[in-house]
């Protein structure tokens, strides 16, 4: 049986990993879910990796919503550059989704975008493990997870 693994953290101001593990109930059958959270961005490459290695995991979605401050954006790049090293050691996708605090307007805004963002992604990694041909057939297309597609450029 396949697994997808949601990494998610204490530190997001809304439950991020709830929405991406309730998108993929929706989504499909024929996988097992594995969840593991930890307290904020710089936890989630071990998280990531410990989902792989040790639960058998064959892509994980990896949720979070750095704060706006430099020192914020600065921890999203180093945990970002940890997922990265993550999926070449393990040879397994591992989808970044952070939502920095400072991409919406509003505390509303923020919370939906997250929503959006976590619920996508969530259908990313379905598409990658069982239907990757659905990327394919989007490849190009600008599509966009949470505000708005960009579209082709003709």
């Amino acid at each position: 049986m396949k697994h997808i693994g949601v990494a998610d953290t204490t530190f997001a101001r809304v439950d991020m990993g709830g929405f991406a593990v309730d998108e993929l109930r929706k989504t499909g059958t024929g996988f097992k879910t594995e969840r593991y959270t930890v307290p904020g961005v710089k936890d989630l490459p071990v998280a990531a990796k410990k989902l792989i290695e040790e639960r058998g995991c064959d892509v994980v979605i990896a949720l979070g919503m750095p704060g706006s401050k430099q020192i914020d954006k600065t921890c999203a790049h180093e945990a970002s550059t940890g997922l990265i090293q993550v999926q070449l050691q393990t040879n397994a996708h591992v989808i970044e989704v952070f939502v920095h605090e400072d991409e919406a307007k509003d505390d509303k805004e923020l919370a939906w975008l997250a929503e959006r963002r976590a619920r996508e992604h969530a259908v990313n990694a379905y598409d990658l493990v069982f239907r990757p041909e659905r990327l394919e057939a989007n490849a190009g297309k600008g599509l966009r997870q949470g505000f708005d597609d960009a579209g082709s450029i003709q």
